[in-house]
């Protein structure tokens, strides 16, 4: 993925323990916009934001030449690189979530026809067992 620009404000969250963060961690409400939500942490940023920069990384990574490319990328990333490799609109992702095991392997083709995109396989742990 696309490393933050050194200009980026580095959230207070950052190096912090899990329960700082739980302490401080506002949930976004049931109903209404989830994508700009305020997640109390100053610094961090919204759900949002973090999808821009994830689309803005896998259209760079799409305008490759290359018959294979290998993304590595942790798991709260996953929604949003399986989201734009399927061109989902940003907007449309306040409620969706995909999860992927650490470790796994999820697998995404463009067909050499119509160019389709697809999911292949999400989360596949077989080579782990």
């Amino acid at each position: 993925m696309a490393s933050r620009p050194s200009s980026t404000r580095i959230s207070e969250a950052e190096s912090r323990p899990q329960e700082w963060l739980d302490q401080r961690f506002v949930r976004p409400p049931v109903v209404g916009e989830r994508m700009g939500h305020d997640e109390g942490i100053p610094g961090s940023e919204t759900i949002a934001a973090f999808a821009r920069r994830i689309y803005a990384a896998m259209d760079a990574i799409r305008q490759r030449h290359c018959d294979r490319q290998i993304v590595v990328t942790h798991g709260g990333a996953i929604t949003f690189v399986v989201a734009a490799w399927t061109m989902l609109p940003i907007e449309s992702l306040g409620y969706a979530r995909f999860h992927a095991a650490p470790g796994s392997i999820t697998e995404l083709r463009e067909d050499d026809y119509f160019h389709n995109r697809q999911v292949v396989g999400l989360g596949d742990i077989r080579h782990l067992i």
